[in-house]
């Protein structure tokens, strides 16, 4: 069996890439809790589930780098190019390449990387993944220009604390490709 044999497929539609076939999304979904199955409230890691994967753009534009899926688009089943993957993610969201620096380093860190919008944030990361563990860590993403207030600290270590994660700021550096992490860890005196 070649390469191209052991790759997901995903279909383009508008801003997300839905894996159809059932077998392809749980085996991408237990390599790493890639997607969210359509109607599978919290699914786990060992099972096996009979729905489509929904994949974000920056998921996709990771899995598709990785060689792991294959993104077409429209009844002629056009293939996507990575190049036109992030080019199209970049004129969706204001903001993505700086997110998808900072996405793509965490995941080859060996992090789960999901989104952090009902913390505030841009991810929650986890060590080991949902279901398995609690996300230890929140992270929003900064750019190197952006000014950070106190008010800004102050919020974000409430909010993490308050549902017991560490606060972390990514900075993510274009001309450099490297990102710059700052851990805030909040204690009682």
């Amino acid at each position: 069996m070649g390469e191209q044999d052991t790759r997901s497929t995903a279909e383009l539609i508008g801003n997300r890439m839905v894996v159809w076939n059932p077998p392809e999304g749980s085996a991408l979904y237990k390599r790493g809790f890639y997607g969210k199955p359509v109607g599978v409230a919290k699914p786990k890691a060992s099972d096996d589930f009979d729905a489509p994967l929904i994949l974000g753009l920056i998921e996709g534009l990771y899995l598709l780098e990785k060689k792991l899926i294959t993104v077409y688009s429209g009844a002629d089943k056009k293939r996507i190019s990575a190049k036109k993957l992030r080019n199209l993610a970049g004129e969706t969201y204001e903001g993505f390449d700086l997110h998808y620096m900072v996405y793509k380093d965490l995941r080859n860190q060996g992090y789960i990387v999901l989104p952090g919008i009902k913390f505030g944030c841009e991810y929650a990361i986890y060590l080991r993944g949902p279901g398995i563990d609690h996300s230890p860590y929140l992270v929003s993403v900064k750019e190197p220009e952006q000014t950070l207030t106190s008010t800004d600290i102050v919020r974000a270590g409430r909010l993490a604390t308050s549902v017991r994660k560490k606060f972390i700021i990514a900075i993510p550096n274009e001309k450099t490709g490297k990102v710059q992490y700052m851990l805030f860890n909040w204690f009682k005196a």
